[in-house]
């Protein structure tokens, strides 16, 4: 019996931790940038990354230093340092910005130009993703960029929705953008979306990571919102919701190989989370994933100009 209340006691205080985390740096008031300069060859310039800890007046001039989140920062842009064949490049798609008396979080899609030897021009379409997880550094290629990132965090509890303010200008034309190929526009529009998911993970003796689905919070903005909501929640629907009213394809288990969860395994390994089912209601959950994305569409396209702008985000017990 003093086992069972002392694991009580410290998964509750676990439980707290991640909880404060999670809603004290979701008010995105701290952040820094850091400071890097591209490789000559396709330009040489000073590019600035965000990430929201630390204090405005800190510039990490960190070269090709990977990011390493200090202790207890558990949220992640996708603003992302590149080493790839040698050459150093960033990407930026979101930035603080002021509101009020503090800042808020802007993500938005654009088009990031590189220009090779001042001649060959590649138009990539990037979107923009904030999340709680992980993104290595550097990224050393090219290929399934959604892949690159760990999606979640070790959590246990049974909240009952996310709570965040935001807007948004949503509903722009995709537009395919690889690089290695015109700028194609697609012909309809994109959308933002807000995430939370609770999963119950387990590894396999091979070391492949597998997830019931225990909750669901997902939000598709598709039109714009130009003025501030505070205080709207996301209810976390338990269990299976496929046969609900509300349910719509792209709340459904994500298998897809193109926008699959990734995580880490025990042995560091990348590797798919694969979503074998829906738990049951009462079922608790090991993992919580958060996340915010300009676009709804895969790597290399999305809806340019689409922006969402979020702040004050907690997850609600």
């Amino acid at each position: 019996m003093t086992i069972s209340l002392l694991s009580c006691t410290a998964l509750s205080h676990a439980q707290e931790s991640v909880l404060d985390q999670i809603n004290g740096y979701g008010k995105f008031d701290s952040w820094c940038v850091r400071e890097i300069k591209e490789s000559d060859v396709i330009g040489g310039e000073v590019k600035y990354l965000y990430e929201f800890y630390g204090s405005p007046a800190d510039t990490l001039r960190t070269g090709k230093t990977p990011f390493s989140a200090p202790e207890g920062y558990l949220w992640r842009t996708n603003n992302v340092l590149a080493v790839v064949a040698g050459i150093t490049k960033t990407n930026n798609t979101v930035y603080p910005e002021k509101r009020d008396g503090g800042y808020c979080a802007r993500i938005e899609t654009h088009i990031e130009r590189v220009k090779a030897l001042g001649i060959v021009s590649m138009d990539v379409t990037c979107q923009g993703a904030l999340l709680v997880g992980a993104l290595p550094e550097p990224i050393k290629d090219t290929k399934s960029p959604m892949a690159k990132v760990i999606y979640g965090v070790p959590f246990e509890g049974n909240p009952v929705a996310l709570q965040l303010d935001y807007k948004a200008d949503v509903g722009n034309e995709v537009i395919r953008g690889t690089g290695f190929s015109k700028l194609k526009p697609m012909g309809y529009p994109d959308y933002a979306q807000i995430t939370v998911i609770l999963q119950k993970r387990w590894e396999d003796a091979e070391g492949r990571v597998h997830a019931k689905r225990v909750g669901t919070g997902i939000e598709r903005i598709k039109e714009d919102v130009p003025q501030w909501r505070n205080g709207h929640k996301v209810p976390i629907r338990y269990g299976d919701i496929t046969s609900e009213p509300y349910f719509e394809e792209y709340m459904g288990l994500n298998n897809d190989p193109e926008t699959a969860f990734h995580a880490l395994n025990s042995r560091g390994e990348n590797v798919v989370v694969e979503e074998e089912g829906w738990a049951s209601p009462d079922e608790e959950p090991n993992y919580i994933m958060i996340h915010f994305i300009s676009s709804c569409e895969p790597a290399f396209h999305g809806g340019v100009g689409n922006v969402l702008w979020v702040d004050n985000v907690s997850v609600l017990m």
